[in-house]
């Protein structure tokens, strides 16, 4: 991708809170993460629409990401029980859904496949710790057999504890999703330190904001419009220059797919952002 730092959304064809595909054309971007369509949206017939009507709308899928069945975000406990691979009870489904999952993002043609793996045990001897360690290794090696990477995305973990993770997966292909505004919302530390830290690790982000809770790591905080919360992002794309990352800055806004209200939301986080690509001269 020759431009630096081209401009995204979130976006959603038949499941999520991402944004309309038609409205991502209105908006201009030109790249988007695409939350992963639902079971039965997922074949042959329908991949090849998908293909056909981003290919007419001059949009580029650059990440298809994992969602699940049961998932949900209503508190930080209840994200602990219901995200990703570490809940216990769906774990094995999910995983073979995943593997399913990235085959249909390689079906589309994209490279890269992210996903909220949930609350890692800190304690590196923990089963747990270890059955996680050998679920992504797999998917990993599966996504490496078709050219594909892997995004974990940041939020559920501090940065060291994400950092060690990575390392003990110790695959070429793993990488991170940085979401600025999920350190906040889940208490897990600063951003920009966080970033810098993670930097070699960085391949993909989402541009969200957010405001601290008064008890952070235990009550949600509060996510914004883009420029709203605590998240500076004139420091945020100056720290992605120093780290050289040059990729997607993707913008994801969760709020219901209401074309007037992303337009107007949306609309408003890409001129952010453009004013701060034109300080760079892009």
């Amino acid at each position: 991708m020759s431009e630096k730092w081209p401009l995204g959304v979130f976006a959603s064809i038949d499941a999520g809170l991402g944004v309309d595909l038609n409205v991502a054309k209105e908006l201009g971007v030109t790249t988007v993460h695409l939350h992963t369509p639902h079971a039965e949206s997922r074949t042959p017939e329908r991949i090849a629409e998908f293909r056909q009507r981003l290919d007419d709308l001059g949009i580029r899928v650059t990440c298809v990401f994992a969602g699940f069945e049961g998932e949900s975000y209503a508190d930080i406990p209840t994200v602990e029980k219901t995200v990703g691979l570490v809940p216990k009870e769906t774990r094995a489904a999910r995983t073979a859904e995943l593997m399913e999952i990235a085959k249909f993002a390689h079906a589309m043609g994209v490279d890269t496949v992210g996903l909220h793996l949930g609350f890692v045990p800190h304690d590196t001897s923990d089963p747990d710790f270890a059955e996680l360690v050998g679920i992504t290794r797999d998917l990993c090696d599966q996504c490496a057999g078709d050219g594909q990477n892997v995004h974990l995305e940041t939020g559920q973990e501090p940065a060291d504890v994400l950092e060690g993770f990575l390392t003990t997966v110790d695959r070429s292909n793993l990488y991170i999703n940085f979401d600025p505004a999920n350190m906040i919302l889940y208490g897990c530390g600063e951003p920009l330190p966080a970033v810098e830290q993670l930097g070699r690790f960085v391949r993909s982000v989402h541009c969200k904001d957010a405001t601290w809770s008064d008890k952070p790591g235990e009550t949600w905080g509060c996510e914004t419009p883009l420029g709203e919360g605590d998240v500076d992002f004139r420091k945020f794309l100056a720290v992605l220059d120093k780290i050289g990352y040059t990729g997607p800055l993707t913008i994801e806004r969760e709020i219901p797919q209401e074309p007037e209200r992303q337009k107007a939301e949306i609309g408003g986080a890409l001129d952010l952002l453009k004013s701060i690509k034109a300080d760079y001269g892009l």
